[in-house]
């Protein structure tokens, strides 16, 4: 059995890995459905049932491929979407403005056939907006079942207080991994202390602490990768020089280097969930695997001196994404 953690301070138990199914969508190159629905029903088997997808991955292919991939186990999963993460509307409208939330979340249900999601979740802040009046809407949700609990997607200190004060927020999803570590400065401790869960998404810096990528050309065209500074000319090459630092410390411990990764991210607190994705089943198990990890704390000061926060190159965004997330 998974190891298990609690979502919020008293919901479901779910597993301490979780699955972010965005990749299956094409944001990597081709993904084929059935592999997607193949890859889905193995993670629920080995008790990863923290399935993670939004409205806005492939235009709403991602959540119909998750809501046919669960359809026969829904009351094994805990299924979480969000709303919010498109981009503005004509005349600077915000997506998060609280007269839209329930036809968005109505939409999300119809293509994940079913009749609510276990996580609702803000996909971006919507900084036109106050986040009282988004969450607001979002409670009304609640209390009529259709939502069980509600997130946070890259949300502020400040932003997750307010709205914490509004409705308990079970779940603040934000880029944690030795690549990015910048929620150790505040976001990390503030959601221990308000009983929030930490989803850490892109755990494996979007594939760089895999030990797979090797340069540029290891990029198919059409992934998402090649508009991120990270993977850019000018930083990749600095930022493959972290992961190589880390792979003999993998050695030492007999682990793949992505099991290093995520098992750094789970000792990092036990409301710490890693939510990573793959497109294949092997990749699956070796994620699982590394909820039994245990390193010490020599091991844990190696990592942290072969990527010590601020080492990664290049913002982990393009310029207009940075733009548009919550300060």
């Amino acid at each position: 059995m998974l190891l298990r953690r609690t979502l919020g301070q008293d919901g479901p138990a779910i597993g301490a890995i979780g699955y972010g199914a965005m990749g299956l969508s094409g944001v990597y190159g081709p993904s084929a459905d059935a592999d997607g629905i193949a890859t889905i029903h193995r993670a629920v088997e080995l008790g990863i049932n923290l399935i993670d997808t939004a409205d806005v991955y492939g235009d709403g292919h991602n959540e119909r491929l998750v809501g046919r991939a669960i359809a026969d186990r829904r009351d094994r999963v805990v299924l979480a979407t969000k709303f919010g993460g498109g981009p503005t509307e004509p005349g600077g409208g915000g997506l998060g403005r609280p007269e839209r939330v329930r036809g968005w979340l109505e939409a999300s249900l119809r293509r994940l056939g079913t009749d609510h999601v276990d996580l609702y979740y803000l996909h971006r802040v919507d900084l036109a907006t106050p986040i009282e009046d988004t969450v607001a809407a979002m409670a009304e949700l609640v209390a009529e079942g259709k939502v069980r609990a509600l997130g946070l997607s890259e949300a502020g200190a400040d932003t997750v207080r307010r709205a914490n004060a509004v409705h308990p927020i079970a779940a603040l999803e934000t880029e944690y991994s030795l690549f990015s570590r910048e929620p150790e400065r505040e976001l990390l401790a503030l959601a221990r202390d308000l009983g929030i869960t930490f989803v850490a998404y892109s755990p494996l810096g979007r594939g760089a602490l895999t030990g797979a990528i090797t340069g540029a050309a290891d990029l198919p065209a059409d992934d998402w990768r090649r508009r991120s500074p990270r993977f850019g000319e000018a930083h990749l090459d600095a930022n493959l020089r972290i992961t190589r630092a880390l792979a003999p410390i993998a050695r030492e411990h007999g682990i793949a280097l992505a099991q290093l990764a995520l098992a750094w991210l789970l000792h990092r607190g036990d409301h710490v969930v890693p939510l990573p994705g793959t497109r294949t089943i092997a990749n699956l198990e070796r994620n699982a695997e590394a909820a039994t990890v245990t390193l010490t704390p020599a091991g844990l000061a190696a990592i942290d001196a072969a990527a010590p926060p601020g080492a990664a190159a290049g913002d982990r965004y393009p310029p207009e994404f940075i733009a548009a997330l919550d300060a």
